[in-house]
């Protein structure tokens, strides 16, 4: 090779060592400001943040943060419901989208719920129904914008992981509540309105109805631990929780009281989420536990397993807390409206929750 040749080469090299550089450098600048723009997780339980009560001529955001809505009724029958309810709704952009399962992709889904939170004339936000996805979009929630405009977020099912993620990210007391495609029956409207439109300390207490029956068979408290306790309210369904943890978005379970449910899951998969729960350290942090209801829940085929009751029992026998089974709270006709963070006291002999005081300002 001539000396001209290796000039030629090494200068060659060392401009593109300099791009190399100039890249990795612009492209550091780029992480660095992205990590900054990202509103950090927080470790701790931020000091209880309240939404306005909800009031009759308000408008609520409907979004689809988990499965899409394959058919047109189901939207106009929520829509309905709503609007019966007294409120005006507004659809978010995505509502109707679909990628795969779900209702959008996780940048639809997420901004839907940010742009809310940001729109003024948007007085709460209601999950037209639950499924799965709302994993995928917890850490794409804008939380800083969440605590400066606080307002209503409620839904149950797979919206467990955003009500329970957003009360841990900024102290907003959010709701498991019915979402807008569930059956707004007499009960769930009751207690829905109790809470989040009057701001009442409700009580929730299971129906007491024999109707031809010598004794009360449906919707029964079964007593597994008798006491009163006290503490801030968390949970929804047992699965969709059990998949946060070691997350900063799993909820803090220093002296909480913990509600669980769960629908279509196989007794040996509830042991293995609860054991999930216990290894992390959050059993043996709380105050109480409140059971929902676990529908379709079987022991499937196979082997033998352990029934619900030998589940429960070695979970949350050994904690000595207070624990009562059969909350009319899960994938059920008739439920509860249950505030994320609220403060509140079970009674597992009455089978009662009291909430303390108003979930909403």
């Amino acid at each position: 090779m001539t000396s001209s040749r290796r000039q030629i080469l090494r200068s060659a090299l060392a401009a593109t060592g300099a791009s190399l550089a100039a890249t990795a450098a612009t492209a550091a600048t780029a992480a660095s400001a992205a990590s900054s723009a990202r509103p950090p997780m927080s470790t701790d339980t931020p000091t209880a943040l309240r939404a306005r009560r909800l009031q009759p001529g308000d408008t609520i955001g409907l979004v689809s943060p988990a499965n899409a809505t394959y058919e047109r009724e189901p939207l106009a029958i929520a829509v309905e419901s709503l609007q019966a309810l007294g409120f005006k709704v507004k659809l978010g952009p995505h509502v109707q989208a679909r990628y795969g399962q779900f209702g959008g992709t996780d940048a639809q889904r997420a901004g839907d719920i940010n742009d809310f939170f940001a729109d003024d004339s948007v007085a709460g936000i209601l999950a037209l129904s639950g499924g799965s996805g709302c994993n995928r979009i917890v850490d794409k929630l804008n939380y800083a914008l969440i605590r400066r405009k606080p307002k209503f977020f409620g839904g149950f099912s797979d919206l467990t992981s955003l009500v329970n993620a957003i009360h841990r990210q900024t102290g907003l007391i959010t709701f498991h509540s019915p979402v807008a495609s569930s059956e707004w029956n007499d009960f769930s409207v009751q207690h829905f309105k109790a809470v989040v439109m009057d701001g009442a300390p409700d009580v929730l207490r299971n129906v007491d109805e024999k109707g031809d029956n010598l004794v009360q068979t449906e919707d029964r408290i079964t007593t597994v631990r008798p006491g009163v306790a006290q503490g801030r309210l968390i949970g929804g369904n047992l699965t969709v929780l059990a998949s946060l943890a070691g997350s900063p978005f799993f909820p803090d379970c220093r002296g909480a009281l913990l509600f669980l449910e769960d629908t279509n899951e196989y007794i040996y998969r509830l042991d293995r989420c609860l054991s999930t729960l216990r290894l992390a350290g959050a059993l043996d942090q709380l105050a109480g536990v409140v059971l929902g209801k676990f529908t379709r829940c079987g022991p499937g085929e196979g082997y033998g397993t352990l029934t619900l009751d030998e589940v429960f029992d070695d979970y949350f026998l050994p904690l000595n807390v207070p624990v009562y089974r059969g909350a009319m709270i899960g994938h059920i006709r008739r439920k509860f409206t249950v505030p994320i963070g609220q403060a509140a006291e079970i009674d597992a002999g009455a089978g009662t929750v009291r909430l303390l005081s108003a979930a909403v300002r």
